[in-house]
């Protein structure tokens, strides 16, 4: 594991992986969006424990402007689903095992202009869950679009540590003058944590995007992934049912909503 902790690694093509440190340049080929409309993976994928989760993102690949995975692994699957479909993939490794880094990824067709990684640490078993913040040019605009992708603190007594996750993310999305997405698996389980999830993310004026038929993986009752947006449109989101993963993919058209 690489000593410093701010971290990103990044996935392109057949290039080996590069390490990406703060205050890293960044140089981008062309802007992300650029289309009035797009669409969002976000998933979970478990580890890539199961069979057919693989299949699932091929199905989506070509769909997805974003594709925003928990729980990533970096197998040679789905490195070579990254190279096949010339994607690019930053990725922030919660932790490493047998040489193979766990984390959440966000996959797109180009680099983003700007990249921080965060990691918090589970109060019992001190494995650490991982969080990234991405920047993207929107074609003929001066706005950038923000995309948040988390995996929450999950085994935790009380509030504080997963409030200070959330703090980490927000405090960013917050200052920032353009569309956002926050999205991933929230382990939002209790009822405290539902409340404040949604009351902080009403704080920074974030919209959670409802599902007509809602098949989210639930624990305790409570659904664990969510999809936030501002300054976009939202046009349609479903969730997809399958038993690639423990949880269910969303999967969310926005359209631009900018003067």
């Amino acid at each position: 594991m690489f000593k410093h902790r701010d971290y990103t690694l990044r996935y392109k093509g057949n290039s080996d992986v590069e390490l990406i440190l703060p205050n890293h340049k960044i140089v981008h080929d062309h802007p992300l969006i650029e289309q009035t409309s797009f669409s969002v993976l976000v998933w979970n994928i478990f580890k890539q424990k199961r069979r057919d989760c693989i299949t699932v993102l091929e199905q989506f690949a070509s769909q997805s402007k974003l594709i925003l995975l928990q729980e990533a692994q970096t197998t040679s699957q789905l490195l070579n689903f990254i190279a096949a479909h010339n994607k690019l993939a930053d990725h922030v490794p919660a932790y490493c095992f047998n040489d193979i880094f766990a984390g959440v990824m966000t996959i797109t067709d180009s680099a983003p202009t700007q990249i921080l990684s965060f990691r918090e640490k589970e109060p019992f078993i001190r494995v650490p869950k991982s969080a990234l913040i991405t920047v993207y040019p929107i074609k003929n605009s001066i706005q950038k679009l923000l995309v948040a992708n988390i995996h929450a603190i999950n085994f935790s007594i009380g509030l504080k540590i997963y409030r200070q996750q959330m703090h980490m993310l927000l405090n960013y999305i917050k200052h920032h003058d353009g569309p956002v997405i926050l999205a991933g698996d929230f382990n939002a389980w209790s009822r405290k944590r539902l409340n404040l999830l949604y009351n902080l993310t009403r704080s920074i004026n974030l919209k959670p995007v409802n599902f007509a038929v809602d098949i989210r993986k639930t624990f305790l009752g409570r659904p664990l992934d969510f999809v936030f947006y501002r300054g976009l449109k939202l046009d349609a989101a479903k969730i997809i049912n399958t038993a690639a993963s423990d949880h269910n993919p969303l999967f969310v058209n926005f359209k631009m909503n900018l003067n």
